[in-house]
């Protein structure tokens, strides 16, 4: 079992998003139905989702113009309008202005030097065939490979400049209705541009942005989680090279406004799961990693999620994939499922 994989052969946007489009159609448009039955069981309605849509790719052309022409390109090649993949691109924003709730999501473990890195990368089990690798040249010599959703330029992964992220959503109070820069462009643009650390802090800070995330950015010896929400930006660095992060904010300055405390108390014996399996966690070898974070609620902490097929499909959760980043080759491997499912055998190096 592996998740499908495309390299793109174009540079220009357009031309790129247009290829992906093409040959990813009937990917991206059962992503985006998927995400339309997601909004409107959360409460959305349609003429809102249209104009969040409308108003990602406003931001995106402010914020990074050659990520909405690719944006435009997708939609040309996929039979869509570019509202509807901007629509996917923001689905987290959109998300936030439905005030969406539920138990679930991602844990990330980073060790350093290294790094040995590995994270789930958890979501709603409808959705469970949108993931795709894409390899893709976003200047001559500079390649970005992402484990991302079918329509979405970014999430998880690393470049050939020596920098590799984990990605893991959260809450803030200052979450609004008011779409700002999607933050799966944010990391698109960390992947394309930053060779450091701190030139992915100082993409962070550039964009407005009306959702929260957590970027954790990762070279051979250096690592922060980025969190980013609204009322700003907070930089968590390793404590004895050690960095774990899941869904709640740990910068002292944006924690006071946590969404998660209530909405998703797991997060925290998820996080307190990494820390007591740091050893194994800190594991040369990626498969020993991944076993590290086995762990199933409701006795233990839920880092190996399944869904509860009696709840609706906003409220059911699934570890769709295990991901260990090889930041000095820039490359990734990726296994399709939980912890519970990995051996040595199930990897996919991309």
């Amino acid at each position: 079992m592996s998740f499908p994989s495309f390299t793109s052969t174009q540079i220009d946007p357009r031309a790129r998003g247009k290829e992906l489009g093409t040959h990813r159609q009937e990917a991206i448009v059962a992503n985006l139905a998927g995400y339309s039955d997601l909004f409107a069981v959360a409460g959305a309605t349609a003429t809102q989702v249209r104009t969040w849509g409308e108003q990602a790719l406003d931001r995106a052309a402010g914020w990074a113009p050659h990520l909405a022409e690719e944006i435009a390109g997708i939609a040309s090649g996929a039979g869509l309008e570019p509202w509807q993949v901007a629509m996917i691109n923001a689905r987290t924003e959109i998300l936030a202005a439905v005030d969406a709730v539920g138990e679930g999501e991602c844990s990330t473990s980073v060790v350093l030097p290294g790094p040995r890195t590995v994270q789930t990368w958890d979501w709603h089990d409808h959705l469970r065939d949108a993931p795709m690798l894409w390899e893709l040249e976003s200047r001559p010599g500079h390649v970005v490979r992402t484990f991302t959703e079918a329509g979405a330029l970014a999430k998880i992964g690393v470049n050939t400049a020596g920098l590799g992220i984990h990605f893991n959503i959260l809450r803030h109070e200052s979450d609004s209705t008011d779409l700002g820069v999607p933050v799966h462009l944010i990391a698109r643009r960390i992947l394309e541009e930053a060779a450091t650390v701190e030139d992915a802090i100082a993409l962070a800070w550039s964009a407005p942005v009306s959702a929260s995330t957590v970027i954790t950015a990762v070279t051979s010896d250096d690592a922060a989680s980025i969190e980013i929400s609204p009322a700003g930006v907070g930089v968590i660095s390793p404590e004895r090279g050690v960095l774990q992060h899941c869904n709640h904010f740990l910068a002292p300055g944006l924690a006071m406004g946590e969404r998660h405390a209530t909405d998703r108390p797991s997060t925290y014996v998820r996080l307190q799961h990494l820390e007591d399996h740091t050893e194994g966690l800190s594991s040369e070898d990626h498969t020993a990693r991944a076993l590290a974070m086995l762990s199933h609620g409701p006795d233990a902490a839920p880092v190996c999620a399944h869904p509860d097929l009696t709840q609706p499909i906003n409220q059911r959760w699934e570890t769709v994939a295990t991901i260990a980043l090889d930041v000095p080759a820039g490359r990734m491997r990726v296994h399709k499922g939980g912890p519970c499912q990995v051996t040595e055998e199930t990897w996919q190096t991309f």
